[in-house]
């Protein structure tokens, strides 16, 4: 049977989806992680301790493993492995994408340069360092508009600024994130320089799609119902298929397909993710590598194939293996997920609701990831969500419903402490969570 490398980091949420999907092939796995796992001694091919955070290193550790245990394909499973993936597929001589490509899909800057160069459509920008007189540059800025990091995901660090104070306050706080950043892995250096993008008015998309020989297949198109304005960018509702008209959608194809284009992405699975302004879609970034968190559950294609088999089996294509290759099929139901918010930093006490909320009709499961005990980070310092629930029905229209009122079934008490270091109870409720 080929095997598999699945590239794993300790931190994804994606770790059973995979090896689910791979349970459902005739493959083998071997799981690469940065930590070592106390099981590795027992099945030492399954289990692989990497070093991520350097591609370099990581690509001579698994070139010297797989000159004992040949590998088929290998899958990047969340941003912080997708450079390794390149440079460790590039060694192997399996298909990838480039490293410079990756490279240039992790950085938002390079992202929009390459975009402008391909006249591709996107968010005016400027690159600013952190160490400028932040009220000087604020007075040269176009207002509103949205302070970034040009490397962290899941929207941490992203900040509206609508005026001058704003923005100067903006750049304070992601200054702080940056620093906290470096303090947590030793390696990294304090990023010296941030993004500045045009702020566009109007609704947010999302595309799921796969890449082969650099042709473009959209799995799926995502509405995000919910208003995204900031000042935080903290996702919410995913429903597919889209309720856009079908013009609008080949438009938004087409700009992705430009966009992936522009990046020298060729192969495997991208997410990206789109405003539609006045003047139609706008690229605001694109990923190389599928939906993050457990978001991927909503997908089930043709006759139930999941999201994680789907990409095993592309990465594994052309390869003379027992694997079956199978043409991405349609997306199935109407499904839809939502990312439960943390509504303030604190403590997390207790969680109610949970079995009304999985009673709610059209509500396939209900997971809360968060922990009792847990300390909470929001947006824009955090990156983590309190849970994730998930929907089926016969329209969209249902499919979002049926997310709105399981919500409202939950509740959060979540210890904060006062000005006074005194231990403080919140019990947030539904309504809280859009304050």
């Amino acid at each position: 049977m080929p095997r598999i490398l699945l590239l794993l980091p300790t931190t994804t949420y994606r770790t059973e989806a995979f090896l689910a999907a791979a349970g459902q092939m005739d493959v083998e796995v071997t799981v690469g992680s940065e930590k070592p796992n106390t099981l590795a001694r027992l099945n030492p091919t399954a289990l692989l301790t990497l070093s991520l955070h350097d591609p370099q290193r990581a690509t001579r550790q698994v070139v010297d493993f797989a000159t004992k245990h040949p590998i088929a394909a290998v899958v990047a499973v969340d941003d912080q492995v997708t450079v390794a993936a390149a440079a460790i597929c590039q060694a192997l001589s399996l298909r990838q994408n480039s490293v410079e490509s990756v490279l240039a899909a992790g950085n938002k800057h390079r992202m929009r340069e390459l975009f402008q160069q391909a006249d591709v459509p996107s968010p005016g920008f400027q690159l600013c360092r952190l160490d400028d007189d932040a009220e000087q540059l604020a007075g040269r800025l176009r207002y509103p508009c949205v302070v970034k990091p040009l490397g962290l995901s899941g929207s941490r660090g992203v900040i509206r600024a609508d005026d001058e104070p704003e923005f100067v306050r903006a750049v304070g706080r992601l200054a702080k994130i940056l620093d906290a950043e470096s303090a947590k892995h030793a390696t990294a250096s304090r990023a010296l320089h941030f993004l500045v993008d045009d702020f566009i008015d109007g609704p947010e998309v999302a595309v799921e799609g796969l890449l082969s020989d650099g042709r473009l297949r959209v799995l799926a198109l995502f509405d995000k119902p919910d208003p995204l304005d900031g000042p935080f960018f903290e996702e919410t509702i995913y429903v597919t298929p889209s309720r856009l008209p079908s013009d609008v959608q080949e438009q938004i194809a087409d700009c992705t397909s430009r966009a992936v284009q522009a990046l020298g992405l060729t192969e495997g699975p991208i997410h990206a993710e789109l405003r539609l302004g006045e003047d139609g879609p706008s690229v605001i970034e694109v990923n190389a590598r599928s939906i993050g968190g457990q978001c991927s559950r909503m997908l089930k294609f043709g006759t139930g194939i999941s999201l994680e088999e789907m990409i095993i089996r592309h990465a594994l294509e052309g390869r003379e293996s027992r694997v079956e290759s199978r043409e991405p099929e349609e997306i199935g139901t109407p499904s839809g997920v939502m990312m439960i918010p943390i509504p303030r930093a604190g403590t997390l006490r207790e969680v109610h609701g949970v079995d009304d909320a999985e009673s709610v009709a059209n509500i396939e499961r209900v997971s809360i990831s968060a922990h009792v005990g847990q300390q909470l980070v929001p947006l824009p310092e955090g990156s983590l969500y309190l849970g994730f629930l998930f929907a089926r029905a016969s329209s969209v229209a249902a499919v979002e419903a049926a997310l709105r009122e399981a919500h409202a079934q939950l509740q959060f008490v979540i210890e904060s402490f006062d000005s006074n270091d005194q231990p403080v109870k919140n019990s947030l409720l539904p309504a809280d969570f859009q304050q």
